[in-house]
Protein backbone atom coordinates (compact mmCIF):
# COMPACT_ATOMS: atom_id res chain seq x y z
CA UNK A 1 0.00 0.00 0.00
CA UNK A 2 1.41 3.41 -1.00
CA UNK A 3 0.22 6.94 -0.27
CA UNK A 4 -1.90 8.44 -3.04
CA UNK A 5 -0.32 11.86 -2.51
CA UNK A 6 3.42 11.43 -1.79
CA UNK A 7 3.78 7.76 -2.85
CA UNK A 8 5.37 6.95 0.50
CA UNK A 9 5.30 3.20 1.23
CA UNK A 10 4.92 3.41 5.01
CA UNK A 11 1.26 3.75 5.93
CA UNK A 12 -0.83 2.52 8.83
CA UNK A 13 -4.44 1.49 9.22
CA UNK A 14 -6.75 4.28 10.31
CA UNK A 15 -10.12 2.67 10.97
CA UNK A 16 -12.99 1.73 8.67
CA UNK A 17 -16.02 3.56 7.32
CA UNK A 18 -19.25 2.99 5.41
CA UNK A 19 -21.73 0.14 5.26
CA UNK A 20 -19.20 -2.22 3.69
CA UNK A 21 -16.48 -1.33 6.24
CA UNK A 22 -13.92 -0.01 3.78
CA UNK A 23 -10.42 0.15 5.25
CA UNK A 24 -8.93 3.65 5.74
CA UNK A 25 -5.16 4.35 5.85
CA UNK A 26 -2.97 7.28 6.96
CA UNK A 27 0.45 8.07 5.54
CA UNK A 28 3.16 8.32 8.20
CA UNK A 29 5.03 10.91 6.13
CA UNK A 30 2.50 13.50 4.93
CA UNK A 31 -0.40 12.43 7.19
CA UNK A 32 -2.78 12.08 4.23
CA UNK A 33 -5.82 9.87 4.85
CA UNK A 34 -7.12 7.65 2.05
CA UNK A 35 -9.09 4.43 1.53
CA UNK A 36 -7.87 1.13 0.14
CA UNK A 37 -9.88 1.41 -3.06
CA UNK A 38 -12.01 4.02 -4.76
CA UNK A 39 -13.19 1.70 -7.52
CA UNK A 40 -16.87 0.86 -7.95
CA UNK A 41 -17.30 -2.88 -8.56
CA UNK A 42 -20.79 -2.31 -9.97
CA UNK A 43 -20.07 0.81 -11.97
CA UNK A 44 -23.04 3.19 -11.98
CA UNK A 45 -25.68 0.53 -11.35
CA UNK A 46 -28.12 1.57 -8.63
CA UNK A 47 -28.14 -1.69 -6.73
CA UNK A 48 -26.75 -2.81 -3.40
CA UNK A 49 -23.52 -4.76 -3.69
CA UNK A 50 -24.80 -7.59 -1.49
CA UNK A 51 -27.85 -8.05 -3.74
CA UNK A 52 -25.68 -8.00 -6.84
CA UNK A 53 -23.26 -10.57 -5.43
CA UNK A 54 -26.15 -12.84 -4.46
CA UNK A 55 -27.62 -12.61 -7.96
CA UNK A 56 -24.30 -13.43 -9.60
CA UNK A 57 -23.76 -16.35 -7.23
CA UNK A 58 -27.13 -17.75 -8.27
CA UNK A 59 -26.18 -17.52 -11.94
CA UNK A 60 -22.79 -19.13 -11.24
CA UNK A 61 -24.46 -22.07 -9.50
CA UNK A 62 -26.67 -22.92 -12.46
CA UNK A 63 -29.81 -20.92 -11.75
CA UNK A 64 -31.71 -19.44 -14.66
CA UNK A 65 -32.35 -15.71 -14.98
CA UNK A 66 -35.99 -16.00 -13.96
CA UNK A 67 -35.28 -18.27 -10.99
CA UNK A 68 -32.60 -15.75 -9.91
CA UNK A 69 -35.27 -13.07 -10.23
CA UNK A 70 -37.54 -14.99 -7.86
CA UNK A 71 -34.74 -15.69 -5.37
CA UNK A 72 -33.30 -12.18 -5.20
CA UNK A 73 -36.26 -9.93 -5.98
CA UNK A 74 -34.28 -8.14 -8.70
CA UNK A 75 -35.84 -7.59 -12.10
CA UNK A 76 -34.58 -9.88 -14.85
CA UNK A 77 -33.40 -6.92 -16.95
CA UNK A 78 -31.30 -5.75 -14.01
CA UNK A 79 -29.86 -9.24 -13.62
CA UNK A 80 -28.91 -9.40 -17.30
CA UNK A 81 -27.32 -5.93 -17.14
CA UNK A 82 -25.37 -7.07 -14.09
CA UNK A 83 -24.30 -10.23 -15.92
CA UNK A 84 -23.00 -8.24 -18.90
CA UNK A 85 -21.09 -5.85 -16.63
CA UNK A 86 -19.54 -8.69 -14.63
CA UNK A 87 -18.75 -10.62 -17.81
CA UNK A 88 -16.96 -7.68 -19.42
CA UNK A 89 -14.89 -7.08 -16.31
CA UNK A 90 -14.09 -10.77 -16.01
CA UNK A 91 -12.91 -10.88 -19.62
CA UNK A 92 -10.63 -7.90 -18.99
CA UNK A 93 -9.26 -9.50 -15.84
CA UNK A 94 -8.48 -12.80 -17.55
CA UNK A 95 -6.90 -11.09 -20.54
CA UNK A 96 -4.61 -9.07 -18.28
CA UNK A 97 -3.61 -11.80 -15.80
CA UNK A 98 -3.41 -14.93 -17.94
CA UNK A 99 0.12 -14.05 -19.09
CA UNK A 100 3.59 -15.59 -18.79
CA UNK A 101 2.12 -19.02 -17.99
CA UNK A 102 4.29 -22.13 -17.65
CA UNK A 103 1.74 -24.82 -18.47
CA UNK A 104 3.17 -28.16 -19.62
CA UNK A 105 0.18 -30.18 -20.79
CA UNK A 106 -2.73 -28.44 -22.52
CA UNK A 107 -5.98 -30.06 -23.64
CA UNK A 108 -8.34 -28.33 -26.08
CA UNK A 109 -11.93 -29.06 -27.00
CA UNK A 110 -15.11 -27.31 -28.11
CA UNK A 111 -18.61 -27.49 -26.62
CA UNK A 112 -21.85 -26.81 -28.50
CA UNK A 113 -24.65 -24.43 -27.68
CA UNK A 114 -26.90 -22.12 -29.68
CA UNK A 115 -28.09 -18.53 -29.67
CA UNK A 116 -31.74 -17.53 -30.16
CA UNK A 117 -32.57 -20.53 -32.38
CA UNK A 118 -31.01 -23.79 -33.49
CA UNK A 119 -29.16 -23.96 -36.76
CA UNK A 120 -31.89 -25.82 -38.63
CA UNK A 121 -34.28 -22.90 -37.92
CA UNK A 122 -31.91 -20.20 -39.19
CA UNK A 123 -33.06 -18.24 -42.23
CA UNK A 124 -30.97 -16.45 -44.82
CA UNK A 125 -31.85 -12.99 -43.49
CA UNK A 126 -31.02 -13.80 -39.83
CA UNK A 127 -28.05 -12.17 -38.13
CA UNK A 128 -24.70 -13.96 -38.12
CA UNK A 129 -24.82 -14.49 -34.36
CA UNK A 130 -28.03 -16.54 -34.60
CA UNK A 131 -27.77 -20.32 -34.62
CA UNK A 132 -25.11 -22.71 -33.43
CA UNK A 133 -22.32 -21.34 -31.27
CA UNK A 134 -19.28 -23.18 -29.96
CA UNK A 135 -17.08 -22.46 -26.96
CA UNK A 136 -13.46 -23.42 -27.66
CA UNK A 137 -11.63 -24.02 -24.37
CA UNK A 138 -8.04 -24.85 -23.37
CA UNK A 139 -7.21 -26.30 -19.94
CA UNK A 140 -3.95 -27.05 -18.16
CA UNK A 141 -4.05 -30.72 -17.16
CA UNK A 142 -1.89 -30.19 -14.05
CA UNK A 143 -3.26 -26.99 -12.49
CA UNK A 144 -6.76 -27.23 -14.07
CA UNK A 145 -6.35 -23.57 -15.07
CA UNK A 146 -8.30 -22.21 -18.06
CA UNK A 147 -5.74 -19.96 -19.82
CA UNK A 148 -7.77 -19.26 -22.95
CA UNK A 149 -11.24 -19.62 -24.46
CA UNK A 150 -13.25 -18.16 -27.33
CA UNK A 151 -16.92 -18.18 -28.37
CA UNK A 152 -17.78 -18.46 -32.05
CA UNK A 153 -18.67 -20.74 -34.91
CA UNK A 154 -17.02 -24.14 -35.26
CA UNK A 155 -14.73 -22.95 -38.03
CA UNK A 156 -11.12 -22.41 -38.97
CA UNK A 157 -11.28 -18.76 -37.93
CA UNK A 158 -12.41 -19.48 -34.37
CA UNK A 159 -9.82 -22.26 -34.03
CA UNK A 160 -7.06 -19.91 -35.17
CA UNK A 161 -8.14 -17.28 -32.63
CA UNK A 162 -8.01 -19.77 -29.74
CA UNK A 163 -4.63 -21.27 -30.62
CA UNK A 164 -3.01 -17.92 -31.41
CA UNK A 165 -4.26 -16.46 -28.12
CA UNK A 166 -3.01 -19.53 -26.25
CA UNK A 167 0.43 -19.27 -27.84
CA UNK A 168 0.80 -15.66 -26.69
CA UNK A 169 0.08 -16.61 -23.07
CA UNK A 170 2.64 -19.44 -22.74
CA UNK A 171 6.38 -19.04 -22.19
CA UNK A 172 7.69 -22.60 -22.52
CA UNK A 173 7.42 -25.63 -24.78
CA UNK A 174 4.08 -27.31 -24.22
CA UNK A 175 2.33 -30.55 -25.16
CA UNK A 176 -1.14 -30.08 -26.64
CA UNK A 177 -3.83 -32.71 -27.11
CA UNK A 178 -7.01 -32.00 -29.07
CA UNK A 179 -9.85 -34.00 -30.56
CA UNK A 180 -9.93 -34.89 -34.24
CA UNK A 181 -11.17 -31.48 -35.47
CA UNK A 182 -9.06 -30.92 -38.57
CA UNK A 183 -8.45 -27.17 -38.23
CA UNK A 184 -6.34 -27.64 -35.10
CA UNK A 185 -3.46 -28.97 -37.22
CA UNK A 186 -2.89 -25.84 -39.29
CA UNK A 187 -3.70 -23.50 -36.40
CA UNK A 188 -1.08 -25.03 -34.09
CA UNK A 189 1.53 -25.13 -36.84
CA UNK A 190 1.00 -21.45 -37.66
CA UNK A 191 0.97 -20.25 -34.04
CA UNK A 192 3.62 -22.45 -32.38
CA UNK A 193 5.84 -23.41 -35.30
CA UNK A 194 8.17 -26.32 -34.56
CA UNK A 195 8.39 -25.65 -30.81
CA UNK A 196 5.44 -27.88 -29.86
CA UNK A 197 4.48 -31.46 -29.04
CA UNK A 198 1.07 -32.04 -30.55
CA UNK A 199 -1.22 -35.06 -30.74
CA UNK A 200 -4.85 -35.63 -31.62
CA UNK A 201 -7.07 -38.17 -29.88
CA UNK A 202 -9.82 -39.49 -32.14
CA UNK A 203 -12.66 -41.37 -30.46
CA UNK A 204 -14.89 -43.82 -32.32
CA UNK A 205 -18.39 -44.24 -30.90
CA UNK A 206 -20.80 -47.16 -31.18
CA UNK A 207 -24.49 -47.42 -30.42
CA UNK A 208 -26.87 -49.51 -28.34
CA UNK A 209 -28.89 -50.66 -31.30
CA UNK A 210 -31.45 -47.89 -30.87
CA UNK A 211 -32.70 -46.34 -34.07
CA UNK A 212 -35.84 -44.55 -32.87
CA UNK A 213 -36.48 -41.09 -31.41
CA UNK A 214 -35.25 -42.15 -27.97
CA UNK A 215 -31.75 -42.85 -29.24
CA UNK A 216 -30.69 -39.23 -28.67
CA UNK A 217 -31.17 -39.64 -24.89
CA UNK A 218 -28.73 -42.56 -24.66
CA UNK A 219 -25.02 -41.67 -24.82
CA UNK A 220 -23.06 -43.71 -27.34
CA UNK A 221 -20.28 -45.85 -25.86
CA UNK A 222 -16.66 -45.30 -26.92
CA UNK A 223 -15.56 -48.31 -28.98
CA UNK A 224 -11.99 -47.26 -29.78
CA UNK A 225 -9.53 -44.37 -29.36
CA UNK A 226 -6.86 -43.56 -31.92
CA UNK A 227 -3.84 -41.39 -31.05
CA UNK A 228 -2.31 -39.45 -33.92
CA UNK A 229 1.08 -37.78 -33.45
CA UNK A 230 0.97 -34.56 -35.45
CA UNK A 231 4.14 -32.79 -34.36
CA UNK A 232 7.11 -33.19 -32.03
CA UNK A 233 7.44 -36.01 -29.50
CA UNK A 234 4.43 -35.93 -27.13
CA UNK A 235 4.42 -38.11 -24.01
CA UNK A 236 1.95 -40.99 -24.62
CA UNK A 237 0.83 -40.91 -20.98
CA UNK A 238 -0.41 -37.34 -21.38
CA UNK A 239 -2.21 -37.77 -24.70
CA UNK A 240 -5.67 -37.34 -23.25
CA UNK A 241 -8.74 -35.10 -23.38
CA UNK A 242 -10.28 -36.32 -20.12
CA UNK A 243 -9.82 -33.06 -18.19
CA UNK A 244 -11.24 -30.81 -20.88
CA UNK A 245 -14.23 -33.12 -21.34
CA UNK A 246 -14.83 -32.97 -17.59
CA UNK A 247 -14.65 -29.20 -17.85
CA UNK A 248 -17.39 -29.37 -20.49
CA UNK A 249 -19.59 -31.07 -17.89
CA UNK A 250 -18.74 -28.36 -15.37
CA UNK A 251 -19.88 -25.73 -17.86
CA UNK A 252 -23.19 -27.47 -18.48
CA UNK A 253 -23.80 -27.86 -14.74
CA UNK A 254 -22.74 -24.33 -13.73
CA UNK A 255 -24.38 -22.31 -16.51
CA UNK A 256 -28.10 -22.80 -17.00
CA UNK A 257 -27.96 -21.55 -20.59
CA UNK A 258 -25.90 -24.65 -21.50
CA UNK A 259 -28.54 -27.10 -20.26
CA UNK A 260 -29.96 -29.07 -23.18
CA UNK A 261 -33.63 -29.51 -24.09
CA UNK A 262 -34.78 -26.49 -22.08
CA UNK A 263 -35.85 -22.93 -22.81
CA UNK A 264 -32.91 -21.45 -20.89
CA UNK A 265 -30.75 -20.98 -23.99
CA UNK A 266 -29.09 -17.64 -24.80
CA UNK A 267 -31.14 -15.10 -26.71
CA UNK A 268 -28.21 -12.74 -27.32
CA UNK A 269 -24.61 -13.54 -28.17
CA UNK A 270 -23.36 -10.81 -25.84
CA UNK A 271 -25.10 -12.42 -22.87
CA UNK A 272 -23.59 -15.79 -23.79
CA UNK A 273 -20.07 -14.36 -23.97
CA UNK A 274 -20.56 -12.53 -20.67
CA UNK A 275 -21.77 -15.69 -18.91
CA UNK A 276 -18.82 -17.70 -20.22
CA UNK A 277 -16.25 -15.07 -19.19
CA UNK A 278 -17.75 -14.75 -15.70
CA UNK A 279 -17.79 -18.54 -15.32
CA UNK A 280 -14.11 -18.96 -16.19
CA UNK A 281 -12.98 -16.03 -14.03
CA UNK A 282 -14.93 -17.43 -11.08
CA UNK A 283 -13.63 -20.93 -11.82
CA UNK A 284 -9.99 -19.80 -11.97
CA UNK A 285 -9.91 -17.48 -8.95
CA UNK A 286 -12.88 -18.12 -6.65
CA UNK A 287 -13.92 -21.77 -6.84
CA UNK A 288 -11.87 -24.32 -4.90
CA UNK A 289 -11.13 -27.33 -7.07
CA UNK A 290 -12.06 -30.51 -5.24
CA UNK A 291 -8.98 -32.51 -6.28
CA UNK A 292 -6.52 -29.62 -5.81
CA UNK A 293 -8.06 -28.25 -2.55
CA UNK A 294 -7.15 -24.77 -3.85
CA UNK A 295 -8.27 -22.69 -6.80
CA UNK A 296 -6.61 -23.28 -10.20
CA UNK A 297 -5.08 -19.78 -10.03
CA UNK A 298 -3.47 -20.60 -6.68
CA UNK A 299 -2.16 -23.90 -8.04
CA UNK A 300 -0.66 -22.04 -11.02
CA UNK A 301 0.97 -19.44 -8.76
CA UNK A 302 -1.12 -16.50 -10.03
CA UNK A 303 -2.46 -15.63 -6.56
CA UNK A 304 -1.95 -16.67 -2.95
CA UNK A 305 -5.55 -16.78 -1.70
CA UNK A 306 -9.11 -17.63 -2.64
CA UNK A 307 -10.81 -14.59 -4.14
CA UNK A 308 -14.29 -13.46 -3.23
CA UNK A 309 -16.71 -12.52 -5.97
CA UNK A 310 -16.58 -8.87 -4.89
CA UNK A 311 -12.79 -8.95 -5.10
CA UNK A 312 -13.02 -10.45 -8.55
CA UNK A 313 -15.24 -7.62 -9.79
CA UNK A 314 -13.09 -4.97 -8.15
CA UNK A 315 -9.81 -6.37 -9.50
CA UNK A 316 -10.79 -5.64 -13.10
Amino acid sequence: MTCVKCQHSKVKKFGRYGKHRIQRYRCTSCRTTFSESDSKPLGNMRIEQDDAIRALQCLLEGCSVRSTERLTGLHRDTILSLLVLAGERSAQLLDARMRELTCKFIQCDEIWTFCFKKQRRVRKDDAAEVGDQWVFVAIDAETKLIPSFVVGKRSKGTTDILINDLAQRLTNRVQITTDGFRFYVSAIENSFGADIDFAQLVKLYGDYGQHDSEAKYSPSPIMETISKIRQGDPDPEHISTSYIERQNLTMRMAMRRFTRLTNAFSKKLGNLKAAVALHFAFYNYCRIHKSLRVTPAMQAGLTDHVWTLAELLRAA
